[in-house]
């Protein structure tokens, strides 16, 4: 068997697989079922800041949803008397207890005080690591990108000089310059970035004449977006890359590792096929490392990104060279 060990934000993985935040590590036992699944991390289900606000006034009267998405405030409705935040803390206290393998805390909030006050709580709470899940809708149209921007880069800034454990940042795809917005996260102090979040997607009811959920499962063809932009920014900002989103199968992970991923983050595939999902990737990785004579990640790990190209413009024009040649 191969050494699949690898180090992510400072935490010792058994393997680059991490369950990402989900359904699936919303209660202790559902995290000792990915440990035994074979996961190599989890990063639990996010406590919403409508969650917060919502054990402690009266959300509708205040203002803290106001660039957050509709769909949370829904959620939070549903969700904050099964998990509100004293729940989320004796979360991760039991996942602690009840694994060996790195527990992840996520966040998703707005105001600052709520992401550093949390974040303090979270980290009493045991939690190894903080993933600041950040989605910021920019449709405010009298909000530039530099505001935006300059968000993301407050909140980072804010919770990494407030708390010891390591954060990472989970991100969209969507900004003026991503690449030297990721390079600004990681000297803010973030030490992985999560590429990319997979937003909520929307859909109309036409018979009802109302809003409905899009379909909430990624899809194969979906791992383009972070596979290309992993390559481009692996070895250029100071702080780990872990893929998420279209990563289906073992594959999938071989190609975001190529590409220079540290850690893969899975979901859709295990609510699609079961967590026995995770020990077929795993023996995916075996045997193409086995067929390459690779013993560890690290002999094939960022083999493909741009840094270590000699073609580096393929990573950006490549489409349209093809597009060009037919």
């Amino acid at each position: 068997m191969a050494d699949l060990t690898t180090e992510y934000m400072g935490l010792d993985l058994r393997n680059p697989l991490i369950v990402a935040s989900c359904g699936l590590v919303n209660s202790s036992e559902g995290v000792k079922r990915c440990a035994d699944a074979g996961a190599g991390a989890v990063v639990l289900k996010s406590l919403f800041e409508e969650q917060i606000d919502l054990e402690s006034k009266d959300l509708v009267a205040g203002q803290s949803w106001l660039y957050g998405h509709p769909e949370a405030f829904d959620y939070a409705s549903g969700m904050s008397k099964e998990l509100g935040p004293r729940d989320y803390l004796k979360l991760i206290e039991d996942a602690k207890s009840s694994v060996a393998i790195p527990v992840i805390a996520s966040l998703n909030c707005i105001l600052p005080k709520w992401w550093v006050d949390y974040a303090r709580q979270i980290e009493l709470s045991g939690a190894d690591g903080l993933e600041v899940n950040i989605s910021i809708m920019p449709s405010n149209p009298e909000r530039t990108g530099q505001d935006i921007e300059k968000l993301y880069l407050e909140v980072v800034r804010a919770v990494s000089a407030n708390i010891k454990i390591p954060i990472a940042a989970k991100i969209g795809p969507y900004f003026s310059s991503l690449g030297q917005m990721a390079l600004g996260l990681s000297r803010a102090g973030a030490k992985a970035l999560v590429l990319f979040n997979r937003f909520y997607r929307l859909d109309i009811d036409i018979d009802k004449i109302q809003l409905k959920p899009g379909y909430r499962f990624s899809s194969p063809d979906e791992i383009s977006s972070s596979l290309r932009w992993i390559a481009l920014l692996a070895g250029r900002v100071e702080c780990d890359l872990a893929a998420s989103t279209g990563v289906h199968d073992g594959f999938g992970v071989i190609k975001q590792l190529l590409a220079g991923a540290t850690a893969v983050q899975v979901c859709s595939a295990l609510y699609l096929k079961g967590l026995k999902e995770i020990a077929s990737m795993i023996k995916d990785i075996n045997d193409w490392m086995s067929h390459h004579n690779c013993s560890s990640i690290d002999d094939f790990r960022g083999k493909l990104s741009q840094m270590e190209s000699d073609r580096p413009e393929l990573y950006e024009r490549l489409q349209y060279m093809r597009s060009l040649s037919g």
